[in-house]
């Protein structure tokens, strides 16, 4: 009978970690896809990102950074504002971010490889702020290659 009570209990346990609340007060950020691996002139480079938030307050601020391992002339930091809407309790949503390279294109530009005679490899790193002040952790992009 002891041995039964403690097996329920156990798998009460488990159980209930495998039942942990995906949605916290601190923004949760994922990058769910990227529209390309090869940035070309002429091209948009679109992320989509996952968050998660529990009380829904997400409007306010995106950070993203451009970090290219192979020029240090390369790359950018940037802060962007989230558009108002109304959030909702244990909210879950879809963010687009976009950047263009080009000039005549819909998303902020990208600038090309700075550094003669080579490509950029670069990771984007993204953070999230809500309005009562949480940040997300920095999650980062697979590589993007920026060709000339």
């Amino acid at each position: 009978m002891t041995t039964k009570i403690l097996f329920s209990f156990f798998v009460m346990v488990v159980l209930a970690a495998c039942n942990k609340d995906e949605y916290q007060s601190k923004p949760q950020l994922t990058v769910k896809s990227i529209n390309t691996k090869t940035l070309s002139p002429n091209q948009t480079l679109r992320f989509t990102l996952e968050v998660t938030d529990a009380e829904g307050d997400i409007q306010d601020t995106i950070w993203v950074s451009e970090v290219v391992r192979n020029c240090s002339q390369s790359g950018f930091a940037a802060k962007y504002p989230v558009p108002t809407f109304t959030g909702t309790k244990n909210f879950k949503a879809e963010i687009d971010v976009c950047f263009s390279y080009c000039s005549q294109c819909e998303c902020p530009i990208i600038t090309g490889p700075r550094c003669l005679n080579r490509n950029d490899s670069a990771v984007f790193r993204f953070a999230l702020k809500d309005k009562a002040g949480n940040i997300s952790d920095t999650i980062s992009s697979e590589t993007v290659v920026i060709t000339r």
